[in-house]
């Protein structure tokens, strides 16, 4: 926050004065030498201090500066060719605008609830009206936003009901399209299978019949060079595997 607005009256104080005067002083001097160097203007600055002494600055000399200055003030000035009632009229003007301008910063005022005190009862039920009014505004172009609002959420969930649907037919087209797929698949299957018939499995091998089988030549497994007894008689084991295989035949 910037500092509060301090109250200009003379220091008590001798010392606080003649340092606050020093201080001020060369601060004014600083800022009429910048004054004429940066506008090119011609300043002159004349200071004298409760003792009397003298301090002065003049970008073109203070002599020089002080004959314009003469010159000016008792030299009759042209007058501009500007009709009286035409500045009067300006004049006018100007006083209507200002009165205007503080009319509108009081009611801001008023309406900010500050400087309520020189108000009478009228006045202030006049504000209140005048507040009550501004309220019922208010609250009714709050409510059209929420209408416009709530309108707009209800389009977006219409256009969100459409897509939805939408999906959901494109959707069961490609699950129908899928069993048709399966369907004709399992039909195929049903017809390949009806040509090429599967024999059933026994569940003990040993119990399967066994069908005569032609062999042509000796069994490399069942060869040999041993003898086998067989009623009494050596056979040998590839004779007895070629009289088993002849007894297993049936023409």
């Amino acid at each position: 926050m910037g500092r509060g607005r301090v109250e200009l009256k003379r220091i008590e104080n001798k010392i606080n004065r003649q340092v606050t005067f020093s201080k001020r002083r060369n601060g004014l001097l600083k800022k009429a030498y910048e004054l004429s160097v940066l506008c090119d203007a011609e300043v002159a600055l004349i200071i004298f201090s409760n003792r009397g002494k003298l301090y002065e600055f003049g970008s073109s000399g203070m002599t020089k500066t002080l004959e314009r200055y003469q010159q000016y003030c008792f030299t009759p000035q042209p007058q501009h060719n500007i009709p009286e009632h035409e500045t009067q009229s300006w004049y006018q003007e100007i006083i209507k605008l200002k009165a205007k301008y503080e009319a509108l910063e009081r009611t801001q005022r008023h309406l900010l609830g500050d400087d309520l005190g020189p108000l009478n009862l009228k006045e202030l039920q006049n504000l209140e009206k005048q507040l009550e009014g501004t309220l019922v505004l208010a609250r009714q172009r709050k409510t059209q936003i929420m209408m416009e609002q709530m309108e707009d959420l209800r389009k977006k969930e219409r256009q969100l009901g459409e897509l939805n649907k939408q999906l959901k037919i494109k959707l069961d087209g490609e699950g129908q399209n899928l069993k048709t797929s399966q369907g004709l698949w399992s039909c195929c299957t049903t017809a390949e299978n009806s040509h090429f018939p599967l024999h059933p499995s026994h569940p003990n091998p040993m119990e399967c019949d066994h069908e005569p089988v032609l062999q042509i030549g000796y069994n490399h497994y069942m060869y040999h060079h041993h003898y086998v007894e067989a009623e009494g008689s050596s056979v040998p084991r590839s004779m007895a595997g070629e009289t088993n295989f002849i007894h297993g035949w049936v023409i």
